[in-house]
């Protein structure tokens, strides 16, 4: 059967590549003693895949991975095992089973929330309550984006679906985590104090994922549900 993994990635975890973070949960695995299905073939690997991944230095509320398992005491069982296994900074907060054909963490990723916040000493100059109204009534709101293959221009209007300020100096966003479109926060950040003649001072932003989202409805009428909704506990 195929599990749905969801957990926080904070304190000095948060320094940890994608990498090594899949390194550790191989090894918790194991650890855990979890009836995990491996890959066949002359080198078998746990079946596991992730939601998208997290950039190192954030934090996160709502990180995904899957795994197939032969067999399970129960949900809660599972969880209990992985965060006896686990370290501080890494904590699992639900184990799901996932029905039949649901596609997988990485390919059900289409939008992710944030809050963000500007460290002491590194806000900027401007109110960004009295820039977000003109920013979000742009018809376009382009940026060049690098990548590794060059760089494109994108526009961002597209892939923000929801922008507020619910207090001063915090930004909380929902915005295209898909993989034609993957908007960071920085983008947006950077973006709103640009329309202000403002540049973003180097590592100025603290940022918390909060959760990732799939679309059960169409891309003229997104109908976006948390990763963590699909599924049932056992």
């Amino acid at each position: 059967m195929r599990i749905r993994i969801k957990f926080r990635k904070y304190g000095s975890v948060r320094y940890i590549g994608h990498l090594d973070l899949m390194r550790f949960f191989q090894k918790a695995i194991r650890r855990a003693q979890i009836d995990v299905a491996y890959t066949s073939g002359f080198s078998p690997h746990q079946i596991m895949a992730f939601a998208a991944p997290l950039g190192v230095g954030m934090t996160s509320n709502g990180e995904y991975m899957d795994i197939e398992v032969h067999s399970i005491v129960s949900c809660e069982n599972l969880m209990d095992k992985l965060n006896h296994a686990s370290v501080p900074g890494i904590e699992v907060i639900s184990v799901k089973i996932l029905p039949e054909h649901t596609p997988n963490a990485m390919a059900s990723v289409a939008a992710a929330s944030y809050t963000v916040r500007f460290r002491e000493g590194r806000a900027p100059q401007a109110e960004l309550v009295g820039l977000l109204p003109s920013f979000l009534s742009r018809e376009q709101i382009l940026i060049t984006k690098k990548t590794k293959k060059g760089s494109r221009e994108l526009d961002l209007k597209k892939g923000i679906f929801h922008l507020e300020i619910p207090s001063p100096g915090v930004l909380s966003m929902l915005v295209d985590a898909s993989s034609g479109g993957n908007i960071k926060p920085i983008h947006v950040v950077e973006a709103i104090l640009a329309q202000n003649g403002e540049t973003l001072q180097e590592n100025a932003l603290l940022i918390t994922r909060e959760d990732v989202y799939t679309n059960l409805g169409s891309e003229d009428h997104p109908r976006f549900i948390s990763l963590g909704e699909i599924g049932s506990d056992m």
